[in-house]
């Protein structure tokens, strides 16, 4: 533990208060906690819906500008990991356990409580899998792009140390390596801790529910005890993997839930209703993209009774910018080698439609089940909970037990890999930067993110008090990110001349490689014109 920092001292003092304070007052702390979440999304919904757009809009330029051509590293640096592999840790780290819990939950929440439509009508249906789309689609994964092409650009460009406070340096110069930057890595790390803390919750509280819906026995045990017991087995098993370093714990890993879970929708797409669910991904994307900009930019500011945007989109807004920094830190550190332009598509692109297929094969099937009357999909999760929706689902198909069961692995396996990776995220950033943080260091960590998770789920909110911490620790993270957005900015800028130069090795090049085909086709007609003749001797 040599190498640690202020910031990590600090980071790990401010988690044990929270901590203290969860166990000592949970009444309290569910209080204040409420209080400043209502303040947040009820004045400063626009702030989330402004500043989750303008992301989207700055990754869509990057795409067609110049900088597209600049790589994220030196000009001679190749990708570490190859695309199926680099697309694993993007899908692990990004959203694995959110899209398996709300996979069939969302879109029949939104079926029988859309923004506008009748419920359970046919227009719910359709509003319900584009917003499934909608906030799980390109928003989110322009705000990991940008905090991950920011880290990945000042880290392997620049050779700035991996940490936040790195990338404004640009802005606020020498500040940024005083208490000025060692405030901002502290709130970074404070919003990674209950960004990834919410997601282990949902994590945890999918797995026990299917526990206890596959082992009936399970059900009258305490559901909040069965829970905490999930996060302790869990823990120790991410602990262990940790220990192993990137290249071989999170790797294996990550290419292991990918299959699984790829085995998994294409068993559910060929026995469930395959047209059906491609009408539904195939409308459901024209619908999304037809309805983007509307979507960005909708408030219920003109039918204050409602509180559908601020409990959905706000929500997920929030908590997409809390998990950033840690997304984002993971991503930057498996994307060394890769031009801007490539970066920029495979995370907005990739990631993206796979969600919105996802959606389609579960959401859709789950939609279409409670539609024909052959499951009641929305009363299990009324009396069990939203975590048993894709259980409910899965009953439904042949060897629909064995389907449960691999579900669970996968979401365990998911609970592991973003743990795991959390510790290294966090490591990093309180260890200035280090790619390979001391195990140490690593361990403090995933103690610290399991024992918050565990705390916030004892409360009587129990999820809610997840989410409403991971919008709270968003609001200041969303201030750094906007100030990420005009540092990299000024920084491309000055590269003009580099991307000048560029331009022209390119183009002489091109011109060498010109020159030299029609060489080489001289060269052959020559030969050929010379065999002719020598035929014609003979």
């Amino acid at each position: 533990m040599k190498k640690i920092t202020p910031v990590f001292t600090i980071s790990v003092a401010i988690a044990l208060a929270f901590i203290i304070w969860g166990v000592a007052a949970p009444s309290n702390l569910e209080a204040v906690t409420t209080s400043i979440q209502s303040f947040i999304t009820n004045e400063l919904g626009w702030f989330y819906l402004l500043a989750a757009t303008s992301f989207l809009i700055f990754c869509i330029y990057l795409i067609f500008s110049p900088y597209g051509r600049i790589k994220l590293g030196k000009p001679d640096d190749k990708p570490e990991y190859n695309y199926l592999t680099w697309f694993a840790f993007l899908f692990t780290a990004g959203m694995g356990i959110g899209l398996v819990f709300w996979g069939v939950a969302e879109p029949l929440y939104h079926f029988f409580d859309p923004p506008t439509a009748e419920p359970g009508s046919t227009q719910a249906a359709g509003e319900a899998m584009r917003y499934a789309f909608f906030h799980w689609g390109l928003h989110p994964w322009a705000i990991y792009s940008v905090v991950a092409l920011a880290l990945a650009y000042f880290r392997f460009r620049k050779e700035s140390p991996a940490v936040m406070s790195a990338i404004l340096q640009p802005l606020l110069g020498e500040r940024a390596n005083g208490g000025l930057g060692t405030s901002i890595n502290v709130l970074v790390v404070f919003a990674t801790i209950f960004g990834v803390a919410t997601s282990l919750g949902f994590g945890a509280a999918q797995i026990s529910a299917g526990l206890a819906y596959l082992i009936p026995a399970l059900q009258d045990l305490n559901q909040v005890l069965l829970q905490l017991i999930v996060i302790l087995v869990v823990t120790v098993l991410f602990m262990i993997s940790a220990q192993t370093g990137l290249n071989k714990g999170i790797r294996i890993l990550s290419k292991t839930n990918v299959y699984l879970a790829i085995a998994l929708m294409l068993f559910v797409l060929i026995l469930g209703p395959t047209s059906y669910i491609m009408g539904v991904f195939t409308q459901g994307i024209g619908s999304y993209l037809q309805n983007l900009a509307g979507m960005s930019f909708r408030l219920d500011v003109y039918n204050p009774e409602t509180t559908w945007v601020e409990g959905w989109t706000i929500f997920y807004w929030a908590w997409w910018i809390s998990w950033a920094p840690f997304v984002g830190t993971f991503i930057a550190r498996v994307s060394k080698g890769r031009t801007i332009r490539e970066f920029v598509v495979g995370v907005l692109a990739v990631p993206s439609l796979f969600g919105a297929l996802w959606f389609a094969v579960f959401g859709g099937t789950g939609i279409q089940m409670q539609r024909l009357g052959t499951a009641d999909i929305m009363q299990t999760m009324s009396d069990s909970g939203m975590e048993v929706a894709l259980f409910a689902v899965l009953e439904q198909f042949p060897l629909g037990l064995l389907l449960s069961i691999i579900a669970v692995f996968l979401i365990s396996s998911f609970f592991v890999t973003s743990a795991d990776s959390a510790t290294v995220v966090l490591g990093m950033q309180t260890t200035n930067g280090n790619l390979n943080p001391p195990n140490g260091v690593k361990f403090v960590w995933g103690l610290i993110i399991s024992v918050i998770a565990a705390v916030l789920l004892s409360t009587e909110k129990g999820l809610g008090a997840l989410q409403t911490a991971a919008i709270i620790a968003a609001l200041p993270f969303t201030i750094i990110m906007i100030m990420m957005v005009f540092s990299i900015m000024k920084s491309l800028k000055a590269e003009k001349p580099t991307l000048a130069s560029e331009k022209e090795r390119i183009r002489l090049e091109r011109y060498e490689l010109k020159q030299e085909r029609e060489r080489l086709k001289e060269e052959k007609s020559a030969f050929k014109k010379e065999k002719a003749e020598q035929k014609k001797k003979k």
